[in-house]
C-alpha cells in the first residue's frame, strides 16, 4: 500500500500547508511520494528534507523585505518572487535548505509545472533540489508578474495555471491511499475573470490562453470531484474557515493566522488520517 501526499497552490495561502505539514512531521507520517503545485511544491519540499518550521520563520523574517517577492522585485527583476533571494540566498544561507536530507529520502517528489506552448500540465520528478531548482521556480512563476522560465528549451509558468489540485494525475499513478491538502474552504468555487491581461502578454501562446480560460471551470470541477471521492478514496485537509489573506501577503500576523489554521485543522484530523492510513 502506497501513500501520496497532494499539495495545492496558492502563493501564501501555501503557509496552511506548512502547518499541515509540521503536524504530520511531528506525528511522523509516512508517505511515499508528494506531488505539488506552485506554493504547494515550493514549501513541500520541506517535508523530505524535515525541516519543520522552517517555512513559517522564513515567511515571517521575510513578510516585509522587499527583496523577497512584491512589486519592489517585480519592477525591478520583472519577478515578483526574487529569483536572487528565494533561489539562492534563502536556500544556502538566510535560512538554509537541508540538500542532503533531501536527496537521501525516499520519498518520490514532484512539481506540476504548465507548458505555455502546449498549454498542458508536466509532473517533473525533483530528485536533486540544487539541480532541478528551475522547475521548481516554473512550478511557482505566476503569470504576467513572472518572467517565462525557460528549461531545455522549453518555455514554463506555474503548475497552477493547468492543474492547480493534481488528484486524477495521483490516482492514475497507481497509489493506494491519496491525501489532499487544499488552501481553500470547502464551498470555495473560482469566478471568471477578463482573459485581457493575458491575451497582452502571451498572445503567441493559443493553448495557454485557452488553459487560463478554461481554468476556473476545470478548477471547480476538480474540487467537486475530489468531494465525491472524499472519505471514500481520498482523504482530505482543507481551511475549516476563510482567513483573508493575500496572495502575496506582507502582514504577519495574517500568517500566522494561516499557518494556526493548518495546525489546528491538521490536529483536529489527525486520528482520522491514521485510521485511514492504516
Amino acid at each position: 500500500m502506497k501513500t501520496i501526499l497532494v499539495l495545492e497552490g496558492g502563493a501564501l495561502r501555501g503557509i496552511y500547508t506548512a502547518g499541515v505539514l509540521d503536524v504530520l512531521l511531528e506525528n511522523n507520517i509516512k508517505v511515499d511520494a508528494i506531488v505539488g503545485v506552485s506554493a504547494g511544491a515550493l514549501f513541500g519540499i520541506n517535508y523530505p528534507s524535515k525541516q519543520k518550521g522552517r517555512c513559517l520563520r522564513y515567511n515571517l523574517e521575510n513578510a516585509k523585505n522587499k527583496n523577497y517577492m512584491g512589486f519592489f522585485s517585480w519592477i525591478t527583476t520583472g519577478n515578483i518572487m526574487n529569483k536572487d533571494f528565494c533561489f539562492n540566498k534563502l536556500v544556502y544561507e538566510t535560512d538554509p535548505f537541508d540538500f542532503k536530507e533531501f536527496k537521501k529520502s525516499k520519498i518520490k517528489f514532484y512539481a506540476v509545472v504548465t507548458n505555455i506552448d502546449s498549454g498542458k500540465p508536466e509532473y517533473i520528478e525533483i530528485k536533486d533540489i540544487e539541480k532541478d531548482m528551475e522547475y521548481l521556480r516554473a512550478s511557482g512563476s505566476m503569470p504576467i508578474v513572472s518572467k517565462i522560465v525557460e528549461i531545455n528549451g522549453k518555455k514554463y509558468l506555474d503548475g497552477g495555471i493547468s492543474d492547480s489540485i493534481p488528484i486524477k494525475w495521483a490516482l492514475k499513478q497507481g497509489y493506494d491511499r491519496v491525501v489532499v491538502v487544499e488552501t481553500r474552504p470547502k464551498e470555495y468555487r473560482k469566478k471568471e475573470s477578463s482573459l485581457l491581461p493575458y491575451k497582452l502578454f502571451y498572445r503567441k501562446y493559443k493553448e495557454f490562453i485557452k488553459t487560463i480560460q478554461n481554468r476556473p471551470k476545470d478548477y471547480n470541477k476538480t474540487k467537486e470531484y475530489i468531494q465525491t471521492l472524499e472519505n471514500k478514496k481520498v482523504f482530505v485537509i482543507r481551511p475549516s474557515k476563510t482567513v483573508k489573506i493575500k496572495r502575496i501577503e506582507h502582514n504577519k500576523e495574517k500568517i500566522q493566522e494561516m499557518y494556526n489554521l493548518g495546525v489546528e485543522d491538521a490536529n483536529n484530523k489527525l486520528k482520522d488520517l491514521k485510521n485511514y492510513l492504516k
